[in-house]
């Protein structure tokens, strides 16, 4: 590998120093930077420093990679600790920093495994790094309930990879991502070593996903209907601090009441997570004026809280849901829970500690899996609440059949933050990879509608009390990610690491560094 490169592994803190601005070069891809160029860098650079490594340094070397990205993506948290968890900031620092420390570790652990399928080949490192890459970001957004959060990919909904998402998903786009970084620096050392031909070739594949991802957005993977939905949804921006105050239940129902009283016979009518902010075996008054104000053809879908007993954990429960109510029918509940958020891990040893162990609604119980979509007008609207959407297969998987994809939400959070608005993206990248119409629906903000394509027809600026109308239409047919899921992308990576660690490459020294 070139010399220059094994000089910049050599110190420790310029290589760590490199390591930490690549993972945050990682955020900047995202919403509301977006600037995608940006990962093939960050990929290079994770290379560039990372293939000459002892292997023993690889582990820390994928640390301080994560540190940058979560450190810089996804402290957001903080805010949801520190101003709605009631938690002094020395704690809520701590708690954030434990936090982004430990989404780190996922990336030391797949760069450990790394160093130890090729601790004596640096050729092997850089072709196994995108398998690696894939191999880690599948094993976080599964372990433990998962985070599913800062995949490379999901910066292309506007950039020349989106035409492969509804082929491949997030994740093959993101192994493109990393294979384009790595393709880069091999044309480097093929050229340092004369090897001209060679590094043309290999430049010359990596770019042709690229040039060819534009040409894949007018492929019509799915039957769009061409006879519109009306929608309106209410985005009633209801400060986080009286959310679950009983004292302001009912400023919170007049307000989204008020807010729909001129959209009574629209086709279809969205309130936020938890609009309703009482368990539905205490709201069957405000659920039957509701059903009496609708048109005979309208149907309203809002988030609200389920209290009863529960057949599959033989006892009373509660669960964070959503209903239909009107010229339609069903009831989801939440199968993707947040912890600390709506579960407590450990709540025996946790509850009472500190406020964030105690926030209001935080002791929901997992929904049922294989739940059937929501009925509106005879349209089948399959519902993600908040967190949900982020899983790629779980909202592929669950699309199938359904007309319509939903999404509610309660981004009050996390504040002014970059959170939501990644948030948002996460939801574009679901719509482009089923190749439906998603609408979603916010506390406060983003409140939009996403076409088939993944892109915003209309939305509602964030912290407004605002109400989005527009038009949605319903698909039929299923993309070929839907039928496969990410199943092609993580097969490649597995047969990447055996063959290439078995049988390319004969062992060379590393560098030693």
């Amino acid at each position: 590998m070139p010399a220059w490169s094994t000089t910049l592994s050599a110190s420790r803190w310029l290589s760590r120093s490199l390591l930490l601005i690549a993972g945050a070069l990682q955020t900047l891809t995202f919403s509301p930077f977006e600037l995608w160029w940006l990962g093939p860098l960050s990929a290079l650079l994770i290379v560039l420093v990372s293939v000459p490594l002892r292997p023993e340094r690889l582990f820390a070397a994928g640390w301080f990679t994560g540190l940058g990205l979560f450190g810089s993506g996804a402290s957001w948290v903080y805010i949801s600790i520190s101003q709605y968890g009631n938690t002094s900031i020395p704690v809520s620092v701590l708690l954030t920093v434990i936090f982004v420390a430990g989404l780190a570790l996922f990336h030391g652990l797949a760069f450990w495994f790394w160093g130890k399928l090729a601790k004596d080949s640096q050729i092997r490192r850089l072709l196994l790094f995108p398998a690696i890459w894939i191999l880690g970001d599948w094993l976080r957004g599964w372990l433990l309930t998962g985070f599913p959060w800062l995949y490379l990919g999901t910066a292309h909904t506007d950039g020349p990879l989106a035409g492969w998402a509804p082929l491949l998903g997030v994740h093959g786009l993101t192994f493109w991502v990393t294979v384009s970084g790595a393709a880069i620096y091999g044309a480097w050392w093929l050229i340092s070593q004369r090897r001209h031909t060679a590094a043309a070739l290999t430049l010359v594949v990596m770019a042709l996903p690229w040039l060819a991802g534009p040409s894949l957005n007018r492929v019509a993977w799915t039957d769009v209907s061409t006879e519109p939905t009306s929608f309106a949804a209410m985005q009633g921006n209801i400060p986080q601090q009286i959310k679950w105050d009983p004292e302001f239940l009912k400023d919170q129902i007049v307000t989204y009441l008020g807010m729909t009283e001129e959209h009574w016979d629209t086709d279809l009518i969205l309130w936020p997570e938890t609009a309703i902010p009482i368990p539905q075996d205490q709201a069957g008054k405000i659920i039957d004026h509701i059903d009496e104000r609708l048109g005979a053809d309208s149907t309203l879908i809002t988030g609200i809280p389920w209290y009863g007993f529960s057949d599959r954990i033989e006892d009373f429960t509660f669960h964070n849901s959503i209903m239909a109510v009107g010229n339609g029918d069903g009831m989801y509940h939440k199968q993707k829970l947040v912890p600390f958020g709506e579960y407590v891990p450990l709540q025996g040893v946790l509850r009472g500690l500190i406020g964030f162990f105690d926030l209001p609604m935080s002791d929901f119980s997992r929904g049922p899996e294989y739940q059937e979509p929501l009925v509106a007008n005879g349209i089948q609207v399959m519902p993600f609440i908040c967190y949900e959407v982020a899983y790629p297969d779980f909202v592929a998987f669950n699309s199938r059949g359904a007309d319509l994809l939903l999404t509610i939400s309660n981004d009050g959070w996390f504040g002014d933050s970059i959170g939501p608005l990644q948030h948002l993206q996460i939801a574009r990248m679901r719509a482009l990879e089923t190749g439906r119409y998603m609408v979603r629906g916010t506390n406060n903000g983003v409140t939009a509608i996403i076409d088939h394509r993944g892109r915003l027809t209309e939305t509602i600026p964030q912290f407004e009390r605002a109400t989005l109308r527009g038009q949605v239409y319903t698909a039929t047919g299923s993309t070929p990610y839907m039928q496969t899921g990410s199943w092609p992308v993580l097969t490649l990576a597995v047969i990447l690491v055996v063959f290439v660690r078995e049988r390319v490459i004969p062992p060379s020294s590393a560098s030693g560094s």
